[in-house]
C-alpha cells in the first residue's frame, strides 16, 4: 500500500503578524509546528501501514524551514519526505496550493512508477481554517474523497473509514484510490523517541521546485491566486453577557424576548 500524507508547518503562536504589502503571514522568527490535524492524519496513515503493510510518504509546501516539520513526521513513522519549495509559489492561496501539490504528486508518482493508493490530509490548517486544500487536491488529481474522517481500517480486501456526520457517524467502504481529510481521532499521535529523532535528522528530504515538474506558473503564487486578503483585524470581544436561568424553556424564551425587546434588537 502506497500512502501519502500532506502536512503543513503552521505558526505555534496566537500572535500572528501580517505583511502590510502582501497581506500574507510573516513566518520569520515565529516558532512552528506540524498542523495538528495533519498530525492525526499521519498517525492514521502509520497505523494503516502497520496493519496492512506498505509505506508512508509525507509532502509539504513551504520554505526551507518546513524541513523541520517533515523530519518530525519521519520521526514518528513516515518513510520518505518531499518538500515543494520555490519562490514562485510564495503567497499561494488554497486553490493555487492544491494545484501546485497536485503537480508535485504527479511528478513523484511518475518518478517512482507507483501511484499513491491513499492520500491523507488534515481537514484544515489552524492558521487558515479554510478546509479547502484537501478537497481541491482531490479534484485536481481526479481522486474520490471522503471528508471528516476519524478512523480508517483495512478490512481484508478493502479500506473502511468512519466519518463525522450531522447525526453521528457514517461507515464507508472506500475505492482502491481515495483522498481522506482527517478530523480529530479517538487516539493521539505517537511521540518520537531519541533513536527515531536521530534517524529523522539524518534522513534526506527531496526538494521539488517549479523547474522539476510540469506546472503552469500562471496558476501559482500571488498572481495565480484568485482570492486576496484585503484587510486583517483583531475581533473585538464583548465580555458583557446575561445568563438566563428559568425553570422551563417557555419562561426562558419569554425572558430572552423581553431582554432583546428592551435592547431594541427585535
Amino acid at each position: 500500500m502506497n500512502i501519502l500524507v500532506c502536512v503543513k508547518q503552521v505558526p505555534d503562536t496566537t500572535e500572528i503578524r501580517i505583511d502590510p504589502v502582501t497581506n500574507t503571514l510573516i513566518r520569520a522568527g515565529v516558532p512552528s509546528i506540524v498542523n495538528p490535524f495533519d498530525g492525526y492524519a499521519l498517525e492514521m496513515a502509520v497505523r494503516l501501514k502497520e496493519a496492512a503493510g506498505g509505506n508512508v510518504s509525507v509532502i509539504s509546501m513551504g520554505p526551507e524551514q518546513a524541513k523541520n516539520a517533515l523530519k518530525a513526521c519521519m520521526a514518528v513513522g513516515a518513510d520518505a519526505a518531499y518538500l515543494v519549495s520555490d519562490r514562485a509559489f510564495g503567497g499561494s492561496d488554497t486553490l493555487a496550493t492544491s494545484y501546485i501539490l497536485s503537480c508535485a504528486i504527479k511528478k513523484i508518482e511518475k518518478d517512482k512508477g507507483d501511484p499513491f493508493d491513499i492520500i491523507f490530509c488534515g481537514k484544515q490548517a489552524i492558521d487558515g481554517d479554510t478546509g479547502q486544500v484537501g478537497p481541491s487536491l482531490a479534484e485536481h488529481l481526479g481522486y474520490p474523497r471522503v471528508t471528516y474522517v476519524t478512523d480508517a481500517r483495512w478490512k481484508e480486501d478493502h479500506l473502511e473509514v468512519k466519518r463525522e456526520a450531522d447525526n453521528g457517524f457514517d461507515r464507508l467502504r472506500c475505492p482502491e484510490t481515495v483522498l481522506l481529510t482527517v478530523s480529530k481521532t479517538p487516539y493521539e499521535p505517537r511521540y518520537a523517541n531519541i533513536k527515531s529523532k536521530m534517524a529523522a535528522n539524518r534522513a534526506q528530504i527531496s526538494i521539488i521546485t517549479a523547474a522539476d515538474m510540469e506546472i503552469d506558473l500562471k496558476r501559482a503564487g500571488l498572481k495565480g491566486s484568485p482570492t486576496k486578503v484585503k484587510r486583517t483585524f483583531t475581533p473585538v470581544h464583548n465580555k458583557q453577557g446575561i445568563k438566563i436561568q428559568e425553570k422551563s424553556q417557555e419562561r426562558a424564551v419569554k425572558r430572552l424576548i423581553q431582554l432583546m425587546t428592551e435592547a431594541k434588537l427585535v
